[in-house]
C-alpha cells in the first residue's frame, strides 16, 4: 500500500516519491498525475521521457537549472522556459515531474 493510499500504485515515500524506481512505469506516471487532478498530454510525456534519459545519463534527478538547461538543448528555448513547464507541471516543475517520471526528488528542491 502506498503512502498516499491508493492500492493501484506502487510503495511512495511520504512526499508521494516511488520508494522503488524500479516500480515506475507509464501508467504509474498517468496514476500518479490523476491524483493531482492533471492527465498527461504529449507534452508532458516529451518532458517526462527526456527526464529519465537525463537520469539514465547523468544518475541524478535535476534540479531546475540544470533541468531546463538539458531541455533547451533537446528541444529548444520555448519548451525550457520556467513559464511553460510550470503550466505544464505547476509551481515545482523539476520537482513534479521527476515525481512522475518515477524519479527521486531532485537535491536543492524544497
Amino acid at each position: 500500500m502506498s503512502a498516499v493510499g491508493d492500492a493501484s500504485l506502487p510503495p511512495l515515500d511520504p512526499e508521494g516519491y516511488l520508494e522503488n524506481l524500479q516500480d515506475w512505469s507509464p501508467d504509474v506516471a498517468e496514476s500518479l498525475a490523476a491524483q493531482e487532478g492533471k492527465k498527461l498530454t504529449s507534452e508532458h510525456w516529451e518532458i517526462l521521457w527526456l527526464l529519465r534519459q537525463f537520469y539514465q545519463e547523468f544518475e541524478l534527478s535535476p534540479a531546475m537549472r540544470p533541468f531546463s538547461k538539458y531541455l533547451r538543448q533537446e528541444l529548444g528555448p520555448d519548451k525550457a522556459r520556467s513559464i511553460y513547464l510550470m503550466q505544464l507541471f505547476g509551481e515545482s516543475p523539476a520537482k513534479t515531474a521527476a515525481r512522475l517520471a518515477g524519479l527521486p526528488k531532485p537535491d536543492n528542491c524544497l
